[in-house]
C-alpha cells in the first residue's frame, strides 16, 4: 500500500471545511426513502435521483466525497457518462460502502455485528478499478437495559480493523464507522460512556492490527440523548461531551473526525457541529460531517420523482451543504444566514 496516498486522500476528505455526502442508501433503505414521496423505487429511479445530486452546480465547493452504493458506482447518467465521472468531474472523490450490514450476533440479547469480510479483498481491488478512493464500514452498537455486552463492543471493533487493514492493502482510505444508535431512552451520559467504551475498543484493534491511521477517517456518532429521553441536551452540552470523549479516545494521528448525522434533524446536525467547533477549536483533527439523511432529506422532497423538479431539489442540496460547511468553520449563523 501506498501509504503517501493514503494520507493524501484522507487530508484532501477533511481539507477546506468541506464534508462527505452519504449516498450510499441499501436498496431496502432507498425504497423506504421512496416511499415517503410516493416514487417507485425502480433501478433507473435511484440513478436519475443520484445523478441529480451529483449533477448540482457547484456542490464540490462543499462537498470532498460522495459515498457510493455497489450499485451506484457501477451506473452511468442519462447521456452514458459514468457516475463517478460525474463525481470527479466537480472534484468530489467516489467512495464506496463495503460492509454486508448488521445482522444478529449469536450469543446476544438482540445485539448486531457486521458482516462483509468475505471476499472483501476482491472487492476492494474491483472498487479502485471502477475509481474508488475510499470506504466505508458500519458497525452498530445499541444502548438498552443489559446492552452493550463486552461481546459486542469487542467483536464489531476487531472486524472494523480487519476491514481496515484490508481497504488500506488495496489502496483504499477506510472510514471507520462505529454508531452508538440514538434509539433508547438513555441520556446524554450514557451515550458518552458507551461512546468513550466503544471507541477505546476500536482503536486498540486498529494498533493491534498495524492500520496506519494517517490513512483513515472516524465517522462516529456524535454524544447525544437517547431520541426517547425526557430530557433532551442543548447543543452546547452535545459539543462539550463529544469532544471531551474524542479526546480520551481519537490519536491525534487521525486526520479527520467526520460525524454521522444518526438520525438528528438537518438543523441539528448542523447545529451541533457548529457548537463543537466554535466554542472548542484548536483540536487536534478537523471536524467535518458525512450525512445521508440531514443532507438529502430537503432535496429528496423537492424532487418527488420528477426531473422538472430538479433545479429546486439541487438548489436545497447545495444550502444544507453550504450549512454544514460553515459549521466545519464555526461560521453557521443560523437557517436565514
Amino acid at each position: 500500500m501506498d501509504l503517501g496516498q493514503l494520507s493524501s486522500i484522507a487530508e484532501a476528505m477533511v481539507a477546506d471545511s468541506r464534508g462527505l455526502l452519504a449516498a450510499d442508501e441499501s436498496t431496502g433503505t432507498i425504497k423506504k426513502r421512496f416511499d415517503g414521496i410516493n416514487v417507485e423505487s425502480t433501478e433507473d429511479a435511484r440513478r436519475d435521483y443520484r445523478e441529480m445530486l451529483f449533477r448540482a452546480a457547484g456542490l464540490g465547493e462543499f462537498i470532498s466525497g460522495a459515498i457510493l452504493y455497489d450499485e451506484t458506482i457501477r451506473q452511468s447518467a442519462a447521456d452514458g457518462t459514468p457516475l463517478v465521472r460525474l463525481l470527479e468531474s466537480q472534484n468530489i472523490l467516489p467512495g464506496i460502502k463495503v460492509d454486508a450490514g448488521a445482522k444478529p450476533l449469536a450469543g446476544s440479547d438482540g445485539e448486531t455485528v457486521t458482516e462483509g469480510l468475505d471476499g472483501l479483498t476482491d472487492r476492494v481491488a474491483e472498487y479502485v478499478e471502477l475509481g474508488a478512493k475510499f470506504a466505508k464500514w458500519r458497525a452498530v452498537i445499541a444502548i438498552g437495559e443489559s446492552i452493550p455486552s463486552a461481546a459486542a463492543i469487542h467483536v464489531n471493533a476487531h472486524a472494523l480493523a480487519r476491514y481496515a487493514m484490508i481497504c488500506q492493502e488495496g489502496g483504499l482510505v477506510p472510514i471507520v464507522e462505529p454508531e452508538v444508535l440514538m434509539d433508547g431512552d438513555h441520556t446524554i451520559e450514557d451515550c458518552a460512556e458507551v461512546t468513550e467504551e466503544t471507541l477505546n475498543a476500536v482503536y486498540s484493534e486498529l494498533f493491534a492490527q498495524g492500520v496506519m491511521l494517517e490513512g483513515t477517517i472516524l465517522k462516529p456518532n456524535m454524544v447525544i440523548s437517547g431520541k426517547d429521553c425526557p430530557e433532551q441536551a442543548g447543543a452546547d452540552d452535545v459539543a462539550s461531551l463529544t469532544v471531551a470523549v474524542l479526546k480520551r479516545t481519537v490519536p491525534s494521528a487521525v486526520p479527520g473526525i467526520m460525524f454521522l448525522s444518526g438520525g438528528q434533524s438537518e438543523i441539528q446536525a448542523t447545529e451541533h457541529l457548529n457548537a463543537m467547533n466554535a466554542n472548542h477549536s484548536p483540536l487536534p483533527w478537523k471536524l467535518s460531517y458525512s450525512y445521508g439523511r440531514a443532507l438529502q432529506e430537503g432535496a429528496l422532497e423537492a424532487w418527488g420523482g420528477n426531473t422538472a423538479n430538479n433545479e429546486a431539489a439541487q438548489a436545497r442540496l447545495l444550502e444544507r451543504a453550504r450549512l454544514n460547511s460553515a459549521a466545519c468553520s464555526a461560521s453557521y449563523m443560523g437557517e436565514a444566514a
